[in-house]
């Protein structure tokens, strides 16, 4: 292979790359959201610098994707928190667990996705609408709600379905530090919301070792919303860099003259 073609290539392995370059469409896409408070210390100890955190809030989501391009068919689960960067409210990402490959590697390499291999589910049982997340063959998470009580205003669900998102992309160097170390934003793009529903809803946490969303307990449901959309993931932005801040502190260090010792 000549040089030329090898930087052509946009990820491994080459020949049968694990993911295909977007953009990617969602159609029927399916929220279950649940919106509850936790424990403000717990929630500040994992949310980065320059982020604040103005109320200790969090957001369970599980999300069906029937119809993906790319992807093909699969269902995630995630945890975020409710932040503010500068005057932007928005919400930084946690944790995602999913079981498809060609979404957790994209979601990982292109942007900053922090997606992880776990089973998650959204379904109807009977009156209600039920979403899970399994690690392994323990439960980690269960929600439930109401199916479809009362609808939802389409432009609050649109609000809630396309707010800033920030995310953390640490990938380390053949050291073991980090190469790249830095904080970006991503916004759901041309987004068509097709239903909205809300209603009364319960979310129990378990603890887990590898997938610590009890780390963060439910303290209060604050809302709860079962959306159906239609949409495109949009790139990731650079907000801030951990590194570059590190060596201006490094240049700034004045150098120790050995030539006294």
């Amino acid at each position: 292979m000549k040089r030329e073609d090898v930087a052509k290539q946009y990820t491994t392995p080459v020949g049968a790359p694990a993911y295909v370059k977007g953009p990617h469409r969602f159609t029927d896409r399916e929220y279950l959201n649940i919106t509850y408070r936790t424990d403000r210390d717990a929630l500040v100890k994992v949310v980065p610098e320059p982020l604040e955190v103005d109320e200790p809030l969090v957001r369970f989501e599980v999300m069906a994707m029937p119809d993906t391009t790319g992807y093909g068919a699969y269902v995630e689960c995630g945890q975020a928190a409710v932040v503010r960067h500068g005057s932007e409210r928005g919400e930084y990402l946690i944790g995602m667990y999913l079981d498809n490959l060609p979404a957790i590697a994209a979601g990982r390499e292109i942007s900053a996705f922090p997606k992880k291999l776990g089973s998650a589910r959204l379904f109807i049982d009977s009156d209600t609408l039920v979403g899970t997340l399994d690690y392994g063959s323990l439960r980690v998470a269960t929600a439930t709600m109401g199916y479809k009580h009362k609808p939802l205003d389409l432009e609050q669900a649109r609000q809630e379905v396309a707010v800033p998102t920030f995310m953390l992309k640490v990938l380390p160097g053949y050291t073991g530090e980090p190469r790249i170390c830095e904080l970006v934003r991503t916004q759901i793009a041309n987004l068509t919301v097709k239903g909205a529903w809300t209603g009364p809803a319960r979310l129990q946490l378990f603890e887990h070792a590898l997938a610590p969303f009890a780390d963060l307990p439910v303290r209060e449901i604050v809302s709860a919303s079962h959306i159906l959309t239609d949409l495109t993931l949009a790139p990731a932005v650079l907000v801030y860099n951990y590194l570059a801040e590190q060596d201006e502190s490094a240049a700034s260090t004045p150098l120790m003259d050995f030539s006294r010792a």
